[in-house]
């Protein structure tokens, strides 16, 4: 079972991001503030729940939430600001969009730059142990696979639908066949052995 809080005392958002290992596409964060009593059997680490698990509970999540944002960072500022910096400007990005102001932020992972002074905790793999988080990993991922779904119509070749963007053998080799997309991260290693081209939309 989740831990419901960290701070029970305080309006206390939880923060993750989806995305970060991807050679495509945004990353993409989430923030959710639950009510003090709330809990959940359901709740767990988006990795660990398989797909119709996590779109049921994105909808449950959405419903139950006092507050809930997501945000991205494109793959052009994954570029310029590199990932982890970009994972945290969504993060940062999702906080704003909050309609409830939070005292406390707790953020998975051990890595995060404060926001406007409001106190965090970092904590490793903390979407394994607080429920906010766990919400934050599953709003996160669902929404960022939409989004892949939704630009794999267009660049059909390199399997987002069911890689979602990460560095799979079909990926790669989709990259050495047809060059990269404007969605690659330039960044990133995609390929060791052909020069980059872009392809033209």
């Amino acid at each position: 079972m989740l831990l419901s809080f960290h701070t029970p005392d305080l309006i206390e958002a939880g923060c993750d991001e989806a995305g970060r290992g991807c050679l495509a596409g945004p990353v993409f964060a989430a923030a959710v503030v639950f009510p003090k009593d709330y809990h959940s059997k359901d709740l767990n680490d988006s990795k660990q729940l398989n797909k119709n698990q996590r779109n049921t509970l994105r909808k449950t999540i959405e419903t139950d939430a006092l507050a809930w944002a997501v945000a991205s960072a494109s793959q052009e500022e994954i570029d310029q600001i590199n990932i982890l910096n970009a994972s945290i400007l969504a993060m940062h990005r999702a906080i704003e969009q909050l309609k409830l102001n939070p005292e406390f932020l707790l953020i998975d992972g051990n890595r995060f730059k404060s926001y406007k002074k409001i106190p965090h905790q970092t904590v490793v793999k903390g979407d394994g142990k607080y429920l906010a988080i766990a919400a934050a990993s599953v709003l996160a991922k669902t929404y960022r696979d939409t989004y892949m779904s939704q630009i794999h119509n267009d660049f059909p070749n390199y399997g987002w639908l069911t890689n979602q963007g990460y560095p799979t053998k079909k990926h790669y080799d989709a990259i050495e066949k047809h060059g990269i997309t404007p969605h690659h991260r330039q960044t990133f290693k995609l390929i060791k052995s052909v020069q980059l081209q872009f392809i033209n939309m």
